[in-house]
């Protein structure tokens, strides 16, 4: 089935809201030789479409896109008109019998014998149906609310049919309180700050699924703190020395296709595979050239680094004898173990000092210091100042 060049302009401009700037309904009807009057906008939508698209060839897209036509062309017994919204997602226009009371069952089945008619073809497309509108010159209010159903598609899986509740509050239903605390930011960053990107990723995760079950019922609320985070490793990563130019144009991309993302396991995929790549700028900044035994111990160092660990422990890890490891370590670090050790917690709990309310004794537990004492000695050393000296300096 071809697109018909007369009811794709129709279509559009009545899925656009722009009919108005040509004429009247009934005026383009009779131009363009069109009978149908459509009430409800039905958005398709072919599932997982990014993923199948990805690496193939351009007629493998045109070929989906006419196995959905014809999918549509079998299963709609009612006059309609259709168009493509965008790629990967259909708009068609029904025309229903009867008045708005009963259109949400006649629709919904026509969804279903579309999606019947999809799977025998090979792929699922999920359905958002919008209010009816008696009026065609509001029809575009429908396609908006088609789309719009389609939000609670973010969390849930493929083969889908939504329909628009009018008056229908999206999002939270009680106060709004944040599902991230400030010491778990201060947790993650700091990991980054210290060059554990692999730690700091694998945090990320944990945080995300905590949002996804705080704001299942709000897709923009967990993206808007899905973006904080992104933003408070970008700062972080600037603070270090990054290229603001490079880290701020990056981030207007990544952010754009976010917004876009449809899928929960699409989104953090993306969101981490950022993560990743600025963690691994502040990782670079850290200056580490070492042997394959060294790196695999200073990655260790740093995902345990709030827990106890002797060198005995490390150099077992790394499958060395202690003399050996021991020797290996300084050359390569400059440094001993207990010192270098004593650094990373060092620089850690600066970044729990600038942006938490953590007592020093909560701090020096979290970095693995044995108490808050023997954690104040060694800032001191390293500062040249008490930890509540640094934090004073910081926020004034």
């Amino acid at each position: 089935m071809k697109l018909d060049s007369a009811q794709a302009v129709f279509s559009h401009l009545l899925v656009s809201g722009t009919l108005v700037h040509e004429g009247s309904f009934a005026e383009l009807q009779r131009a363009l030789g069109i009978e149908v009057r459509p009430q409800v906008a039905m958005a398709l939508s072919i599932d997982r479409y990014p993923d199948l698209a990805l690496g193939q060839p351009f007629s493998w897209r045109m070929e989906i896109g006419q196995q959905l036509v014809e999918a549509i062309r079998e299963a709609i017994r009612v006059p309609y008109v259709w168009v493509w919204a965008a790629e990967g997602v259909l708009c068609v226009l029904l025309e229903l019998q009867g008045d708005s009371s009963g259109y949400k069952t006649e629709a919904v089945r026509i969804a279903r014998d579309v999606q019947k008619r999809t799977d025998a073809r090979g792929f699922a497309v999920s359905a958002g149906i919008g209010a009816y509108y008696d009026n065609p010159y509001m029809l575009h209010y429908s396609f908006e609310e088609a789309k719009e159903s389609m939000v609670d598609r973010f969390f849930q899986g493929n083969r889908i049919i939504f329909v628009y509740e009018r008056g229908k509050k999206s999002g939270l239903q009680q106060p709004w309180k944040k599902a991230v605390m400030p010491e778990e930011r201060a947790e993650l960053l700091a990991r980054v700050r210290i060059g554990d990107e692999e730690g700091s990723v694998a945090h990320l995760k944990i945080l995300l699924e905590r949002l996804a079950q705080s704001y299942k019922h709000s897709v923009d609320m967990f993206k808007s703190e899905a973006y904080d985070l992104v933003l408070s490793l970008s700062r972080t990563v600037l603070d270090l020395g990054g290229d603001a130019a490079v880290i701020l144009s990056e981030n207007a991309r990544v952010l754009q296709d976010l917004s876009g993302t449809i899928r929960y396991d699409k989104f953090v995929l993306k969101v981490c595979d950022y993560w990743r790549k600025l963690a691994k700028q502040a990782a670079s900044m850290h200056g580490e050239r070492s042997s394959p035994a060294i790196r695999s111990a200073i990655a260790y160092i740093k995902e345990h680094l709030g827990e106890k660990m002797t060198l005995d422990q490390i150099a077992q890890y790394c499958h060395l004898s202690l003399s050996h490891f021991s020797h290996l370590f300084k050359k390569e670090t400059g440094m001993s173990f207990v010192d270098f050790v004593n650094k990373l917690r060092i620089e850690k709990s600066l970044h729990y000092l600038e942006t938490s309310e953590l007592t020093i004794q909560e701090i020096a537990g979290r970095v693995g210091f044995p108490d808050a004492n023997y954690f104040a000695r060694k800032f001191k050393a390293y500062m040249n100042a008490t930890p509540n000296e640094y934090r004073t300096a910081k926020l004034c």
